[in-house]
């Protein structure tokens, strides 16, 4: 990708995690298990394509309360890969230390940095990351950050597939992104 393709792309990035009702179990770690991603041309002002990268936990399994929540069960994440491949695949196929990246809220930077750093394996993205739910926020004028789905009834959007899904919160997040770049409230250093 050429530094004129990465300059105008973003990748808006969620994931989801293992999870439980209350204290994890013994030796449990919260573990990527999906990652969505939506690319989205902020020139063009529109979402160009949607990704799902299943991840197959190494230190923990799917409990009945995460399954309730995301959707996902142990056998769907068994099928995955594991989580240094999902990181090869988000910089090769995705070009995500190239291109700028977004995300609602620090959770899923948070969550990529301690899992990379907890099994070695290099971090995929590049430093520039925006936090969409704090733009958001400033952009309307909010005293506290709402959820993506208060957002998006905010903005008027409806919410597209099901919440707590990597994959469709990726692409709802994408088009909060673009309600704030419509509004010239898109921070510009996040598309450079």
């Amino acid at each position: 990708m050429d530094s004129i393709g990465a300059a105008r792309l973003l990748n808006v990035v969620d994931v989801e995690a293992t999870c439980w009702d209350g204290d994890q179990p013994p030796g449990a770690v919260s573990e990527i298990i999906e990652i969505g991603l939506t690319v989205v041309d902020l020139d063009a002002g529109e979402r160009l394509a949607r990704h799902r990268i299943l991840v197959r936990p190494a230190r923990s399994t799917v409990s009945e309360f995460c399954t309730e929540l995301t959707g996902l069960t142990q056998h769907e994440v068994d099928s995955g890969v594991a989580f240094a491949e999902a990181c090869r695949l988000l910089a090769a196929d995705h070009h995500a230390g190239a291109c700028p990246w977004a995300s609602w809220g620090d959770y899923d930077r948070h969550q990529f940095t301690r899992q990379c750093e907890s099994t070695g394996t290099p971090y995929p993205f590049g430093r520039h990351h925006t936090n969409a739910k704090a733009a958001f926020t400033e952009a309307h004028g909010l005293r506290k950050r709402p959820g993506m789905a208060h957002a998006l009834n905010l903005a008027g959007l409806r919410l597209e597939g099901r919440h707590h899904r990597g994959e469709d919160d990726a692409w709802n997040i994408a088009a909060l992104v673009l309600h704030l770049s419509e509004r010239g409230a898109w921070p510009r250093s996040a598309a450079s």
